[in-house]
């Protein structure tokens, strides 16, 4: 009964804090907007054009795609985490948004050189397919590897190794459309549109349902693969599934705001300790609201800290996060991980 009060007492603070940090990523910004203009725009209608879209064009999609990536991301590294059985196992940590950020900048180079425009599932499918080859590097070394610590090492390589790709490609990209592309893939979620929140809440939502349905058997295979097999999961398929919806889910995240660095291995953990469980029914949800509130909190900061100069969303999730994955790390060296 004591363990159902704290679960529904931590559900109910991380939904208190997601509709405050949501309100409060409307009201600030760049541009001063007192409390009752922004009041009339969301409720009656009735402020001037360019405070209308001020807001309904540029804060709330920007707002909306935060809190909708930033879940997906810690719901990535979860799967990750879980897969590999490392509690420092993430996107960008083994390489997975460094290789769909490769596959996008291609495709957008080639895109954007002969047809001008990049449609949305284009992206994402890039994304993916970028997702998927170095999961599947990862997975390769994974078998020949006896220490985990080694696979993250490894991941890292591989990172580096297709962000210098990138780099190169960007750095020698004649057009200045993508030029542009610098911003990207760095991280950020400037110049979101509603268009764009509307496919990424479709791809977003459709694989954290589908992460959501796997709570029970991603438990049993917490306890082991044998267990997990006795209780008749299908080991192979549950494998499977892990790696498909983190790669969607990683990508989707990369596709639209580039890469995001450790948020997903961070709050996963700060999850746990807010919990005080390894329950998947339990994380899964708890994940995808606590990511979508750190990024959005991140987000926040890192657009009108130094305003009107935007920080790379990278640099705040790196300041805030990376204290988090130090502190695991020593724990773990305690042997209380």
């Amino acid at each position: 009964m004591k363990r159902q009060t704290r679960t529904i007492a931590a559900f109910s603070c991380l939904i208190v804090l997601l509709v405050l940090t949501l309100f409060i990523n409307i009201f600030i910004g760049s541009a001063g907007l007192s409390f009752s203009e922004v009041f009339h725009v969301l409720f009656d209608g009735t402020a001037d054009d360019t405070t209308s879209g001020i807001i309904w064009k540029i804060r709330i999609p920007r707002v909306l795609a935060a809190l909708l990536l930033g879940g997906a991301l810690a719901l990535s590294g979860y799967l990750l985490q879980m897969f590999f059985h490392n509690p420092i196992a993430s996107p960008f940590v083994l390489g997975v948004s460094s290789g769909a950020k490769l596959t996008v900048a291609l495709v957008m180079i080639a895109a954007v050189s002969r047809f001008r425009t990049v449609n949305s599932a284009v992206m994402i499918l890039a994304a993916f397919t970028g997702s998927l080859i170095s999961l599947g590097f990862v997975l390769l070394i994974s078998k020949k590897m006896e220490r985990m610590s080694m696979l993250v090492v490894c991941g890292i390589m591989i990172g580096y190794i297709c962000s210098a790709i990138t780099d190169f490609v960007i750095t020698f990209a004649d057009d200045s459309d993508i030029v542009n592309l610098h911003n990207w893939s760095v991280g950020t979620f400037s110049g979101m549109s509603m268009e764009n929140v509307k496919v990424i809440a479709a791809v977003v939502l459709t694989a954290s349902a589908g992460t959501f349905l796997l709570s029970k058997p991603i438990g049993a295979y917490q306890l082991g693969e044998s267990y997990a097999q006795n209780v008749g999961v299908k080991i192979t398929f549950l494998r499977t599934a892990l790696i498909l919806l983190s790669g969607l889910l990683s990508a989707c995240v990369t596709a639209f705001a580039g890469p995001v660095s450790f948020l997903g291995i961070a709050v996963p953990h700060i999850i746990r300790v807010l919990f005080k469980t390894s329950k998947p029914l339990i994380l899964i949800p708890g994940c995808f609201l606590g990511g979508s509130i750190f990024c959005m909190l991140c987000d926040m900061l890192a657009r009108t800290v130094f305003a009107p100069t935007e920080l790379s969303i990278s640099t705040v999730t790196a300041i805030f996060g990376a204290p988090v994955v130090i502190a695991v790390l020593i724990r773990r060296k305690r042997g209380e991980l």
